[in-house]
């Protein structure tokens, strides 16, 4: 795969509630990546900054939320998430990883 892609799918960490749980008991991360990432780019990308195994990737489309403004209504973005598991025993460390 082409080097420079890689490094465009991943945006970067998602830290929410919900990834924190999820992170702290199953061995998975959340990041939110690019809109026409594919789940074999998002896992070779993950591999190659991280320095880890990849087991699985689910990914998910999330539509932006419609709110209400002074001025009207507007859209939030849309994103896409991605749930990594890795292999037993293996964690990503965000604070010393070479970004």
């Amino acid at each position: 795969m082409n080097q420079e892609r890689l490094l465009k799918v991943l945006h970067g960490p998602h830290i929410s509630e919900k990834a924190t749980i999820v992170a702290d008991g199953n061995g998975q991360y959340v990041f939110r990546v690019a809109s026409d990432a594919t789940k074999p780019e998002i896992k070779a990308a993950i591999e190659k900054l991280f320095n880890v195994a990849v087991v699985t990737v689910r990914t998910l489309n999330q539509k932006g939320k419609v709110k209400r403004t002074a001025r009207g209504t507007g859209k939030q973005n849309d994103i896409k998430k991605a749930y990594v598991r890795l292999a037993q025993g293996q964690e990503i460390d965000f604070l010393s990883a070479d970004l």
